[in-house]
């Protein structure tokens, strides 16, 4: 008489443990919690306020007015070498300004701020479908050396959370021979502490989040002179 055969287990029986009703609810709080920290902490994460205090003072041009008054007052402070604002075109509408980049358009605004024309460098940029700011950045360290600069440290103006993303671009460029200092203005627009309750807030955050993990993950910089 044939034996039997005898057919694996294909399945396994096993105890699955599930949350009670408490269970669930102290997760939900502990993701709501988690959720709540996470809004606060991503502004201050995208908008590092870490100058320098020396070096060249660059403003980059696209920043607001509000930016520009404190670029203003930090240069009055005294402590760096030199004032110099950056920037590309200005593509938007450029027949209706007087102004063909935002690094020209940021030093006039400087100086009706009373900063006088000699003490401000316009270092413009050319237009760039990539990356402005890195287009600022190699501008920038073309024109300093052009003109033999020492430049040891450098100090950004930017604007809330476009900030890291512009602090890691520079430092791109100039390596690791040049210290990069950032100061961030906070924006007019919105509250930054509470940067999700608007429409201006919640697409400027989300839109430097996708920005910045762009550039930490595939921004790779050409080389130098190319």
């Amino acid at each position: 008489m044939l034996r039997a055969m005898r057919v694996p287990k294909l399945l396994r029986r096993r105890a699955l443990w599930l949350p009670t009703v408490w269970g669930w609810a102290l997760l939900f709080v502990l993701a709501a919690g988690g959720g709540w920290l996470g809004l606060h902490a991503l502004y201050d994460f995208l908008a590092p306020d870490e100058p320098l205090g020396r070096g060249l003072l660059v403003v980059e041009g696209w920043v607001d007015d509000a930016a520009l008054e404190e670029s203003a007052r930090l240069w009055r402070a005294g402590g760096y070498t030199r004032l110099v604002t950056t920037g590309g075109p200005l593509e938007r509408n450029a027949s209706l300004f007087r102004f063909a980049t935002y690094a020209e358009q940021a030093a006039e605004i400087l100086r009706t701020l009373g900063i006088p024309d000699h003490e401000i460098a316009v270092v413009p940029a050319p237009h760039s479908a990539r990356d402005r700011t890195f287009a600022s950045a190699v501008a920038l360290r073309e024109w300093i050396s052009r003109n033999d600069l020492d430049t040891p440290a450098i100090d950004i103006v930017s604007e809330g959370p476009h900030a890291r993303r512009t602090r890691r671009l520079y430092r791109m460029a100039f390596g690791a021979d040049v210290a990069i200092g950032i100061r961030s203005i906070e924006p007019d627009l919105y509250p930054p502490a509470a940067w999700w309750r608007s429409s201006a807030g919640a697409k400027d955050v989300l839109t430097e989040s996708i920005a910045w993990a762009w550039v930490a993950c595939f921004f790779h910089p050409p080389p130098r002179g190319s």
